[in-house]
């Protein structure tokens, strides 16, 4: 390429940048489309099952490690993160009968907002671009090793914790990608600034980092809450505390998040009820008003089961004597999940209204699972 073509391309570049920032993406990088520096690691994480029942990573691996494989005719993949941080505390154990619901999960869901703004991008650079241009948007559903390609365009660094960092900006951001059959001037790679710190591996409640930058995703709340699709194992219940969805902590730890700057994007501004939940509110949603309540909200994600799942076990956890006449009146839910986990909830509370209820149930349940349960959680009551 001449130095007169380079400067038209490295000119193009900061044209895409400036786009890209005014449609609300505060982080953005440029690299080529190559197979991601760690992909040899990813194929290593999932040999060892640290992915989980995460059966869509092993399905899409080859093309993850190699995205020349998805889109062939990209030359450029422009990376952008998108901030999501609202700076309101978290709430302590004690602070009766409330969950927490991680904070990305507090607004609108993102995949359709990114992508519709990936798409716009790519609208404007087709205006400013001298030539034809190709380009496909990616936000956390293609096969894709997000954090791995943002990282070689110079946004930031993984971090021990997993979660790409930025050195000014910290970690609260939504990533996406934006590939273009278009060659342009490369941004550099950060280099990894996480150093001799370790916060972030020793406040995992469930010891979930195997180590640095090793996480084990079996141990992880946020697969606990979210992924997972059915019963959490016992021993790992008593560690998820108040989580109902997602986590958090990893994040809130790390240094780089303490200058964090709140979002200005009104769609991630919490919707009412979800910032520090009334739990016994959650666990009396039919699946209508489930479906209502969080129309447009990631936590569809987990489907009503799994999310009244979490809402039990955090009930449990908190072992509000308050919540005793509503998981009483749960233990009757459609779902088998549910009631599962229910049954193990009156476990920890305990008490003879606790026993009468399980004792009750057992005389009419007819899921192997929930019976198991139901004799389990009577043993603790009857101690």
């Amino acid at each position: 390429m001449t130095a007169e073509g380079l400067q038209d391309r490295n000119s193009l570049g900061l044209a895409i940048k400036e786009e890209a920032q005014k449609l609300g993406f505060a982080l953005v990088g440029i690299s080529p489309v190559q197979p991601p520096p760690h992909e040899e690691f990813f194929a290593q994480w999932l040999r060892r099952g640290l992915g989980g029942e995460l059966g869509y990573l092993q399905r899409t691996e080859e093309l993850r490690r190699d995205p020349r494989k998805v889109v062939p005719w990209a030359a450029s993949v422009i990376s952008v993160g998108m901030n999501y941080y609202t700076p309101l505390p978290r709430p302590v154990m004690q602070e009766g009968g409330r969950g927490w619901i991680s904070r990305y999960a507090w607004g609108d869901d993102y995949h359709d907002l990114m992508k519709q703004r990936l798409e716009a991008l790519l609208k404007r650079i087709e205006e400013i671009c001298p030539e034809p241009v190709q380009g496909k948007a990616f936000v956390d559903s293609g096969p894709v090793l997000e954090r791995d390609v943002a990282g070689v365009s110079g946004i930031g660094w993984i971090g021990k914790n997993t979660h790409l960092i930025s050195p000014q900006s910290g970690s609260w951001f939504f990533l996406g990608e934006l590939f273009l059959s278009v060659g342009l001037v490369y941004d550099r790679p950060i280099r990894d600034r996480c150093g001799q710190c370790d916060l972030c591996l020793k406040a995992c409640p469930t010891g979930a980092f195997a180590g640095p930058y090793h996480l084990d995703a079996r141990r992880c709340i946020s697969y606990l809450t979210i992924e997972l699709k059915g019963a959490i194992p016992r021993h790992l219940r008593p560690l998820i505390g108040n989580h109902v969805f997602g986590c958090d902590i990893c994040q809130e730890v790390c240094p780089y998040n303490v200058k964090a700057r709140a979002t200005a994007e009104e769609a991630f501004s919490p919707r009412e009820g979800l910032y520090m939940p009334e739990l016994v509110l959650l666990l009396s949603l039919s699946d209508e008003e489930f479906q209502i309540r969080f129309r447009g909200s990631p936590i569809l994600r987990a489907k009503r089961r799994g999310f009244l799942r979490n809402v039990a076990v955090a009930l449990g956890n908190l072992k509000d004597k308050d919540a005793l006449p509503h998981l009483v009146r749960a233990l009757q839910d459609h779902e088998p999940l549910v009631r599962q986990h229910v049954a193990w909830a009156l476990g920890e509370l305990s008490g003879s209204e606790a026993l009468k209820a399980l004792e009750a149930r057992l005389e009419v349940e007819v899921d192997p699972g929930v019976i198991e349960e139901i004799q389990l959680a009577r043993t603790k009551t009857l101690v």
